[in-house]
This record gives structure tokens, C-alpha cells and sequence, in this order.
């Protein structure tokens, strides 16, 4: 899509395509935290099957490297810009609207809508015992919040029989988002892996938020 002129800021609806900016080849969504968690609510509402990929210049510069994975991001239902340089550079473009959309504050967001909408989580990755403590901080902090499953792959690919097993599990679980904490490039060719596998409406690679809200590791300091 291109980008508006003027840099006025486009009518968000649920769902909306939003125009992406071009950073080194990778289309970043020109959004802010209010437009991805609305247009996540949107997919979910109309039963469409996406996945988010949540991209800082480390994933840009990954992109640089492989073909596939720029084509993955290519596909992505939206392309969130996790870092500040990728708002700046956004903002340089004329979109002064556009907000920093950071994975772990993006979980925390989504979160606390299902907590009204009542949406159905699943949690894919982490290392062992992490997605189930995470599962544990985060329904703590929002107490309706309906997550159906935790699930920790082993490091290494899986077999067919594996993944078919994974896919039944969540699939049973009726997941209408599942978070894919293997970082990046991993949860992104899982993501795109998975689309159309998976019964579930959204996939969102989240890395180490998985750790973060887990407790297993701190964040960086907002400054």
C-alpha cells in the first residue's frame, strides 16, 4: 500500500491493512500500540488466519541476509516496529503518528483486552518451565485471562509426528492467539510454517517476552 502524503495518519478501523514503510526492503506497519492490538482484535472477530512479526533492526538486518525470511516478513499480517530507529525512520517518512511497538508491552496490551473479550492464549516456546511460568505471572496480573495452553519444544527441529502432535494440542486447545517465543529468525519460519496448520486465528513472535514476564530474565530500563 503506499504511504498517505501529507503524513496524516489513516482512519483506524478494526482489521485495517495499514500502509508499511519500507526499511531496507522490510515493509514496517506505520502504527501505533492502540492500531496493532485493534487490528489483532479484527482478525480475531472475523476468523482470519494471520501472524504478526514483531521486528527490530536486528530482524531488518536478518532480512538483509535471507531472502525467505524477508518473504516471510512480506507475508506477515502486520510488521510491528519493535525498535526506535524503525519509528524514527518512519517518522522520516511522514508518518509522525507512528509509535514504538515493543513485543513484551504488546503482550501485556492484548492481554488485557481478552480480559474483556475473553480470547483464548496458547503459549509456544521458552526454555522448560518457562511458558508455564509465564502463564502463572501474567494470569496474576490479569485474572480473567483465559490461557488454554503451555507448551516448551525441545531445541532442535522437531519430527513430522512431533509437529503433528503440537499442532493437535493447540489445536484442542481452541487458541484463538498463540505466542511464539523462540526469537528471531526461529518463530518467524514457525509462524509462517504453521499458517493455515493451525485452527488458531493469530500467531505473534514475541522472543524474550516470554522470559520477561516470566521473571526469568529483566528487562533493559525505559530510558
Amino acid at each position: 500500500m503506499a504511504l498517505p502524503s501529507g503524513g496524516h495518519r489513516p482512519i483506524s478501523t478494526r482489521g485495517i491493512d495499514f500502509p508499511r514503510v519500507d526499511i531496507l526492503g522490510v515493509g514496517v506497519s506505520a502504527i501505533t500500540m492502540a492500531d496493532a492490538v485493534n487490528t489483532i482484535d479484527g482478525w480475531i472477530q472475523l476468523r482470519e488466519q494471520q501472524y504478526v512479526c514483531v521486528t527490530s533492526v536486528h530482524g531488518v538486518m536478518e532480512c538483509q541476509r535471507d531472502p525467505d525470511l524477508m518473504r516471510i516478513h512480506r507475508d506477515a499480517g502486520m510488521v510491528t516496529p519493535d525498535g526506535m530507529p524503525l519509528v524514527w525512520l518512519s517518522r522520516r517518512r511522514g508518518l509522525p503518528y507512528v509509535e514504538r511497538v515493543y513485543g513484551p508491552d504488546l503482550m501485556l496490551a492484548v492481554c488485557a483486552e481478552s480480559e474483556e473479550a475473553g480470547y483464548r492464549h496458547f503459549f509456544y516456546g521458552g526454555a522448560p518451565g518457562v511458558p508455564e511460568k509465564l502463564k502463572t505471572k501474567l494470569t496474576a496480573r490479569f485474572p480473567r485471562l483465559n490461557v488454554v495452553g503451555a507448551y516448551s519444544p525441545p531445541f532442535r527441529p522437531l519430527t513430522r509426528d512431533e509437529d503433528a502432535r503440537v499442532i493437535d494440542v493447540i489445536d484442542r486447545a481452541k487458541a484463538d492467539i498463540v505466542w511464539v517465543g523462540l526469537s528471531t529468525p526461529k518463530q518467524e519460519r514457525w509462524m509462517a510454517a504453521h499458517l493455515g496448520r493451525l485452527a488458531t486465528s493469530v500467531m505473534i513472535g514475541v522472543g524474550a517476552a516470554f522470559d520477561f514476564h516470566a521473571g526469568v530474565k529483566k528487562q533493559a530500563p525505559t530510558w
